[in-house]
């Protein structure tokens, strides 16, 4: 997928603010937008490990689509997770293997990540990918 609408669209979105503390703000506002995990899904099993805040992640395969429900303890952590879902839920497994996530870096976030930030940011994204890789055998 060279030409992804989600991201272009998250894209334009961050490009309308200069500062990354507005950015930030951004992602907070973000966060309340998280499809909810459900409560049984708050546990160690669903937590991804690599991550700084605490981070659970659950998937389910409906129609030939994969689509993730997630949760954080962390509010800038659940606006990056927010997006996350939003550019790969509801694609086909292979979709999501495919995708190369060039938001991440077009609206700066991996430059402005602090290392342990960026590393729990790697471990979703592998997360979610697992996930796919799981779905794809179905």
């Amino acid at each position: 997928m060279a030409n992804d609408k989600r991201q272009d669209e998250i894209i334009e979105e961050f490009s309308v603010f200069d500062e990354w503390l507005d950015k930030y703000e951004y992602l907070i506002g973000l966060s309340d937008t998280l499809p909810a995990i459900a409560p049984e899904h708050r546990t160690d099993q669903y937590l991804i490990q690599g991550c700084q805040s605490r981070v659970w992640i659950d998937a389910r395969y409906e129609d030939g689509k994969v689509w993730f429900t997630a949760d954080s303890d962390a509010i800038i952590t659940k606006g990056i997770i927010a997006l996350l879902i939003r550019v790969l839920g509801g694609r086909t497994p292979q979709e999501i293997l495919d995708t190369d996530l060039y938001f991440i870096d077009a609206i700066g976030l991996s430059a402005n990540l602090s290392p342990t930030r960026s590393n729990g940011l790697l471990a979703m994204v592998k997360q979610m990918r697992l996930y796919a890789l799981a779905f794809s055998k179905k």
